[in-house]
């Protein structure tokens, strides 16, 4: 749907202010709340009360609420920004009423009759958003910064070929992570057999960073048995005769003749179980059934209960629940269908299996993408161009993009001034999706690409943010995107060039070099003994020595940090005065054996403020020690 400046949303026309208020913290700002009138739709804005230049952010994201946090809200005041946000769920329509709405009451706010320019920006399924808003829309935001970008495949492909990679490498991840930590071999292949190598090498080209296995826990969604972040059920309730094809029918893993599937089927669970007796609470509901035989429940796929009735060919519905084998007891769940609950009985069948689980892991196999461009995919193909594969009826990853987005996005057509930012290691959304978007705004803006685009990668980091010492926070690299993107709109300020890149089989790969790489984060050469890996007795010194480069006209180094035994636990260093080059160096004696990854996080910021808590750059330089 196109928003333009003066429309009128038929369903958005009617906002409602509930409530103004004078406030100190955690900047002195007046915040501005209402609705819509006739929708569950509510809006915040926050004018900080001082600094204001003529702009607001808009942060955007499917499940947030209407209230923006501190930071978002001192840093748009830092930036000369009010800050808008709403509960607007799927879609741009409601923030571009807000933001239309906004002007008109930062204008009587104010007592400003000035043009007011609005930035919009948000990550993830938030991307969607963005990129939508500015696809879509004309003189509503002058410009946005979509982060960690998905693309039309990403959901649920890319939930679903990494619990295929589980299926497969589970063992073997430990194996894997030590070849792509720093100083390991490298090489993430060796010792694994026919089956796990073509796997790893399928799921590479697919996007997962080889790098991000060094967190393969993550990587592999150990802590959800399924791993497809629930996406499983909109395949059930979409193509809900794939599971029987794939079990049946040529051309899938379940009667593909191969050491792969023998694989899958040797794991196929489909037992038939006995209900012998019904546990039932004070409402006489069923609570736990015993069973007169129960299967070993997998570690690497989720299990189905379905209720059939005595005959065993009846079927009353599914049920949700736990099952125990040692005590062959499956304990219902809550939520379960009172139609099915009533029909629970002695006699009665309970059907336990694993079918559907085990044939996702391979969907996206027959999900190869009808629109050009996404060459992740061209393994499916032979080298005629046809495919190995048969397709599902219908693709449902555009279906769900569609769906986040108003409509039609990813066409690339922008009208507006944008940077990308996107993260080395992020295995939800893969790298190689921004380069996917950034050749769609080359393919629709032409010779004017280089004038309203940039995309600006981000090492070290991945979807959520530092969950482990190996990660940093790309919080500042988004705020200094902001104001860079509204100094070019406002000003004709160009940002940084875009980070250099290569893409190999879907692996994004940058210089090491700061200068070659370009982008504004700053790169970190960290060395232990002059190595990348080195062993040594315990008690012995270790030298530690770092070269910083920071990208130039992205800023200085203003903080380097320490972290010898790799905890996350960083100490501040000094470093000198803030420069654009940096060498710095330490020591540390290892008391203890083991393997350690000392690290230093290095702190770049544009204008060398060492005090400031905005838009701070961050990076790492990281090695292995192994004292014996």
């Amino acid at each position: 749907m196109w928003v333009s400046a003066d429309c009128v949303d038929p369903l958005y026309n009617r906002p409602v202010i509930d409530s103004q208020t004078d406030l100190t913290t955690p900047v002195p700002h007046f915040k501005v709340s209402g609705h819509f009138e006739g929708t569950d739709k509510r809006f915040n804005f926050y004018f900080p009360k001082s600094q204001w230049e003529g702009r607001f952010f808009n942060l955007v994201y499917p499940l947030q609420d209407e209230n923006a946090t501190d930071e978002d809200v001192s840093f748009g005041a830092d930036s000369g920004a009010y800050t808008v946000q709403t509960n607007g769920g799927g879609g741009y329509r409601v923030d571009a009423a807000a933001a239309k709405f906004s002007k008109t009451v930062a204008a009587s706010y104010y007592g400003s009759s000035r043009r007011i320019h609005g930035y919009i920006y948000g990550g993830s399924g938030g991307s969607f958003q963005t990129l939508g808003a500015i696809e879509n829309s004309a003189e509503v935001w002058d410009g946005a910064v979509p982060f960690i970008p998905g693309v039309p495949t990403s959901i649920p492909n890319d939930f679903f070929i990494r619990a295929f990679a589980r299926f497969v490498l589970e063992d073997k991840a430990p194996r894997i992570a030590s070849a792509v930590s720093p100083g390991g071999s490298g090489n993430p292949y060796a010792g694994l057999d026919d089956v796990e190598r073509a796997v790893l090498l399928e799921v590479t080209r697919l996007g997962i960073p080889l790098r991000a296995w060094e967190d393969f826990a993550y990587v592999l969604g150990l802590n959800d048995p399924q791993g497809l972040l629930g996406f499983g059920n909109v395949i059930r309730g979409s193509d809900p005769t794939y599971v029987d094809d794939f079990w049946s029918k040529p051309g899938y893993l379940g009667t593909e003749q191969s050491a792969l599937g023998d694989l899958f089927r040797a794991a196929r669970i489909d037992r038939i179980a006995t209900i012998t007796e019904v546990n039932r609470n004070a409402q006489n509901v069923p609570t736990r059934l015993s069973l007169d035989s129960v299967p070993a429940v997998p570690t690497t796929t989720g299990l189905d209960y379905t209720l059939y009735a005595a005959d065993g060919t009846t079927k009353v519905g599914t049920l949700s629940g736990s099952l125990d084998p040692a005590t062959k007891v499956f304990t219902l769940g809550s939520g379960n269908p009172a139609s099915v609950l009533s029909a629970i009985g002695t006699g009665a069948r309970l059907r336990i299996d694993n079918r559907w689980s085990l044939a996702l892991l391979s969907y996206h196999r027959h999900q190869v993408p009808t629109r050009p461009g996404f060459s992740a995919w061209n393994q499916f193909r032979a080298p005629d161009g046809t495919l190995l594969y048969p397709q599902r009826p219908i693709e449902i990853g555009p279906i769900i993009s569609r769906g986040v987005t108003d409509g039609g996005t990813h066409t690339g057509m922008i009208h507006g001034k944008v940077i990308v930012v996107a993260n080395l290691l992020d295995t939800d959304a893969y790298p190689w999706h921004a380069d996917w978007y950034s050749a769609r705004v080359r393919e629709s803006l032409g010779a004017r690409y280089d004038d309203n685009f940039r995309l600006w990668y981000n090492d070290n980091a991945d979807h959520i943010g530092p969950r482990t010492a190996r990660l940093v926070q790309y919080h500042g690299i988004l705020q200094q995107a902001l104001r860079d993107v509204s100094a070019w709109a406002e000003r004709g300020v160009a940002p940084a060039r875009s980070t250099r890149y290569d893409v190999v089989y879907s692996q994004i790969r940058v210089p090491e070099n700061a200068a070659a790489r370009q982008g504004i984060q700053p790169v970190v050469e960290l060395t232990a003994n002059g190595a990348a890996r080195i062993d040594v007795a315990a008690g012995q010194t270790v030298t530690f020595v770092a070269k910083i480069q920071v990208p130039p006209g992205a800023g200085k180094v203003v903080g380097t940090e320490w972290d010898f035994v790799g905890t996350g636990n960083f100490t501040a260093s000094p470093f000198g005065s803030p420069s654009r080059t940096v060498k710095v160096s330490a020591t540390f004696t290892y008391t203890t054996p083991g393997t350690y990854f000392p690290a230093l996080r290095v702190t770049a910021q544009r204008e060398g403020d060492t005090s400031t808590p905005f838009a701070k750059v961050q990076n790492l330089g990281r090695v292995r020690v192994v004292v014996h």
